[in-house]
């Protein structure tokens, strides 16, 4: 069998036959059957992902089934006519997705089946009077036309059969979470052009003219609060009566009982339970409006008081409350009867494989060993920095610029394809950000002239979404002025590429409506968003909004649950095209992700200590890598010796440091699926591929021009003057020697550049300080020797909860990481030629013994590398130095002398690293 060329492996047409798995490598392999009904819960405090089955679901996934193999026994003679047309591929241009038809006939069995295909079933409430079940579909999977099938299958019933008025209902009333999501339901007002009409949902003629006679009502949850009773009325009402409550937001409604409710993205209508304790700190990081939630089904109980609902149809990707518990911080509605998750819809095509972070070049993060560009606001230095009150001037942390500068790379090359395939709009870079502050200074970062790429310096293609007027345009309120916001808002519209006429409509806007006429049409052919290449918004942006041209994603925030990677993800997943391979699959599309941690679960302060760990990683040999196998007489001791090193130069300005592992120059991206990443697919984005972006010339001008910024304030001469001597001195500086990186970067000048162009504040500022001191530190292991002999092969397997990523340059399985520095120093032997194999010192018996104080101690080196020259080298990381670690040395360089003279092993070496960069210059330096 073929691997598949990506993680599309099945039809949307038909039911799933088979889905992806996690190996215990960490790889994934295909599972011939369907994806069992579930969910996952991550808990980052032990490092442990374990699967949550919805065993409703499957249940009734096997009911069904039968059901519908009988023939559908106990519907109407009207559902059956629908059942058979909606299953007629011939009846429409695209036929509809399994997973809808499964969603629609799932509620048709709960209600019309044959008891004996219910018996033993029984479907939870939420505590309320009235009846809700859920469908769990997936960003992409096709909601609204299920919407459009259940009125449907509800009016014509309830036309054919009146009597029936427990079951079916042609008064529907469906509550959207605000304008812009109701404005994209007005598809299923039976009118001409609506969904009714474009999916062919009717049978006959006679039928669909049957249809009009339903009674449908859209509105915005906001009707459902009650109403606010006026300020400076003389006579006082007091509050409003339910029977009121009831006429003002139903309308022509009202005049009808056994009310179907349809919920759109419903996981944010909620009942609390009285016992559960949520914090709004805790449903705000769960990415919910405690008040939205609430007042959104009191609205609803109200309703139910005067009129009866007769049941509530739930629609939502992300069907979870919070729970108040730290162990599991959202919990899945309990009455969920069909389950197409975003797994699902990945490995069907029906939304774009999203790609994250698996590695890059710089330092990983401490706790999880994942890239910081994985997750980038769990850095304590981004975190600290962006949750403040800071003006939009002050400039963003180094690491969130330097993912901006890899990312707006990736970002060019993908606007240059599609710009030569003649897409009449660009790509989208969709920022989410933690605060309004935040979002503030990334717009001044890109429209001032801060960010790298020049193409990204458009302020007219640039959009921030101010929080506070989007929250009013969606409930169609006017916000407070902000004239440099209108003007901003007016530049979009001033260089969209659309006619005159329209713009001049727009600008009569308020700018409430044209926020909110922008974001609608992002991407969208002749419309006001057709142009632009970056939104920025704090939160996820209102649910409905659909660009399909979002390709990047920037994620500037506290991800605390699985619920917010897809919601924030979910923004970007919605496909341009829909062209299907020979295999008549849909071409896989992407979204690349940088900072939303997907799959990953981090637990909130107090609550419930989270529940055992279920699932551990097994270390092993890998028997098919014999020829990694790595062997070595035991050892006894390592030390280290600190050399203070001086230079000169011409104004006695010492080197400056410039950390490749502080500066992410490339990074590798894969599609992910559940918690594991298929890295058979990996995908780099490398500055160093760009040289020309990367010029000397530039580099001299933007470093004079932040020089001439720190300066001029407090310089009394000619400014021209200044402008020029900072030029000759930067120029000086940038070709002489003086800057002190790893010899990998001074062997090719193009790194050696975009290392500088990354840290160029940073040089600025060294430059006028004129630092003049500077310590290097030069690691040197010692080793003794032992008689037994160990490898490898030896390793006995064992389990930890630790976290670990799989190997393939090494025998052993996995790298159990004890720190960062030593996940980083794997990363660089995975990605190196130079390195045949390598294996962590974990369980493995590699030792050497050593005296200190006059006691036999025992020291175990950190790796053991094997280098393409045939050297073996015994390598120490170490972030301190001490008298002892210096005796450990010392007993290294015996025991590498003895070995080597003794032979039998081959040619050893040994080293310590004392900075995780240095490890590229060590492995050079003993490959020579």
């Amino acid at each position: 069998m073929t691997k598949p060329k990506s993680l599309i492996i099945n039809t949307p047409f038909v039911c799933p036959q088979q889905h992806w798995a996690p190996k215990q490598d960490g790889t994934l392999e295909i599972i011939p059957e369907r994806r069992p009904a579930s969910y996952e819960v991550f808990d980052a405090r032990n490092n442990t992902r374990r699967t949550e089955k919805l065993e409703l679901v499957e249940t009734i996934r096997g009911r069904v089934d039968q059901w519908r193999e009988a023939g559908y026994p106990g519907v109407t003679i009207v559902t059956r006519r629908l059942l058979e047309h909606w299953h007629d591929n011939t009846a429409r241009e695209y036929p509809f997705y399994f997973c809808q038809l499964e969603a629609i006939e799932t509620l048709i069995w709960w209600l019309e089946g044959a008891e004996e295909y219910k018996q033993g079933i029984y479907v939870p409430g939420d505590g309320g009077a009235w009846q809700r079940l859920c469908n769990k579909m997936a960003t992409g999977a096709g909601k609204t036309t299920v919407m459009a099938m259940i009125i449907t299958w509800q009016v014509l019933n309830a036309l054919t059969y009146p009597k029936r008025n427990k079951d079916f209902s042609r008064a529907i009333f469906i509550v959207a979470p605000g304008l812009t999501v109701k404005g994209r339901l007005q598809v299923l007002i039976p009118s001409a052009g609506s969904y009714y009409d474009e999916f062919n949902l009717c049978p006959s003629e006679a039928l669909r003219q049957k249809l009009n006679q339903a009674e449908v009502l859209i509105e915005n949850w906001h009707t459902l609060m009650p109403a606010a009773e006026p300020k400076r009325s003389v006579v006082k009402k007091g509050a409003e009566t339910d029977e009121a409550f009831t006429r003002r937001v139903l309308g022509k409604l009202a005049a009808f009982k056994d009310i179907v409710v349809i919920n759109d993205e419903a996981h944010h209508a909620y009942r609390k339970p009285a016992e559960v304790k949520i914090s709004k700190k805790q449903a705000e990081e769960a990415g919910i409006d405690l008040d939205e939630a609430t007042r959104w089904i009191e609205g609803l109980d109200r309703l139910h008081k005067t009129r009866r609902i007769q049941r509530c149809f739930d629609l939502s990707a992300t069907p979870f409350a919070p729970t108040g518990k730290a162990s599991t911080d959202t919990a899945l509605f309990d009455w969920i009867v069909s389950d197409f998750g975003l797994n699902d819809a990945i490995e069907a095509g029906l939304v774009k494989t999203p790609r994250v972070v698996v590695r890059d070049d710089a330092m990983p993060d401490a706790k999880t060993l994942r890239s910081k560009l994985y997750h980038i606001y769990r850095d304590p230095a981004v975190a600290e920095d962006l949750n403040r009150k800071a003006e939009p001037h002050e400039a963003l942390p180094k690491l969130v610029k330097d993912a901006y500068t890899i990312l707006g790379a990736d970002w060019r090359a993908t606007a240059k394809q599609w710009a030569d395939s003649k897409h009449h709009s660009p790509p989208v870079m969709l920022t989410v950000c933690n605060r309004t502050e935040t979002a503030a200074r990334i717009e001044q970062f890109f429209n001032q002239g801060d960010c790298h790429w020049p193409e990204l310096q458009a302020p007219g293609k640039t959009l921030r979404v101010d929080s506070r007027v989007m929250e009013k345009a969606e409930v169609g309120e006017t916000a407070s002025a902000d004239k440099g916001y209108e003007a901003r808002l007016e530049q979009v519209i001033d260089e969209a590429a659309i006619p005159e006429t329209k713009k001049e409509r727009l600008r009569a806007m308020k700018k409430e409506e044209l926020l909110r006429e922008i974001i609608d049409n992002v991407g969208k052919r002749g419309g006001a968003g057709q142009n632009l290449q970056k939104v920025i918004s704090v939160a996820m942006l209102s649910e409905g909004w659909d660009a399909k041209n979002v390709t990047h994603i920037m994620g500037l925030r506290a991800f605390t649950s699985q619920l917010l990677c897809e919601q924030v993800i979910g923004r970007g997943l919605r496909r341009v095209g829909y062209d299907k391979d020979d295999d008549g699959l849909f071409l896989p599309e992407y979204v690349n992700v940088f900072g939303v941690p997907l799959s990953i679960y981090e637990p909130g302060e107090g609550g419930e200590a989270p529940p055992p760990p279920k699932p551990s990683t097994q270390i092993d040999v890998v028997p098919d890598r014999a020829s990694l196998e790595l062997r070595w007489p035991n050892v006894l001791r390592i030390e280290s010796v600190v050399k203070p090193e001086l230079t000169v130069d011409w104004t006695k300005v010492e080197p400056l440091m410039l950390d490749p592992v502080a500066t992410v120059i490339s990074a590798e991206i894969a599609p992910a699926l559940g918690g594991a990443a298929d890295m058979s697919k990996v995908t780099a984005i490398d500055l160093s591929l760009l040289p020309d972006e990367f010029r000397l010339q530039r580099l001299t001008f933007v470093s004079a021009r932040k020089a001439f910024a720190e300066l001029k304030t407090n310089f009394q001469g000619n400014e021209e003057y200044l402008v020029f001597q900072l030029i000759r001195l930067v120029e000086t500086f940038l070709r002489s020697d003086k800057i002190d990186i790893p010899s990998l970067f001074h062997s090719d000048p193009v790194r050696r550049r975009i290392l500088i162009a990354l840290n160029i504040d940073l040089m600025v500022r060294h430059v006028l300080r004129f630092v003049t001191e500077q310590n290097t530190t030069v690691l040197t292991p010692v080793f003794d020797e032992e008689n037994p002999i160990g490898s490898t092969g030896q390793m006995r397997a064992w389990y930890t909860t630790k976290p670990n990523m799989p190997t393939g340059k090494s025998h052993i399985s996995h790298v159990v990481g004890d720190s960062a520095w030593e996940q980083y120093a794997a990363n660089v032997f995975e990605s190196r030629d130079d390195i045949i194999a390598y294996a962590k010192n974990d369980h493995l018996g590699f030792q050497i013994h050593y005296l200190w104080q006059g006691s036999r101690r025992r020291y175990i080196p950190d790796f053991i590398v094997r280098l393409a020259n045939g050297k073996t080298l015994a390598l120490e990381i170490k972030g301190t130095d001490s008298e002892q670690n210096k005796a450990k040395r010392e007993a290294l360089d015996e025991w590498v002398q003895a070995v080597n003279s003794s032979g039998g092993f081959g040619e050893w070496s040994w080293d310590v690293a004392f900075n995780p960069s240095q490890i590229h210059d060590i492995v050079a330096r003993h490959d020579k």
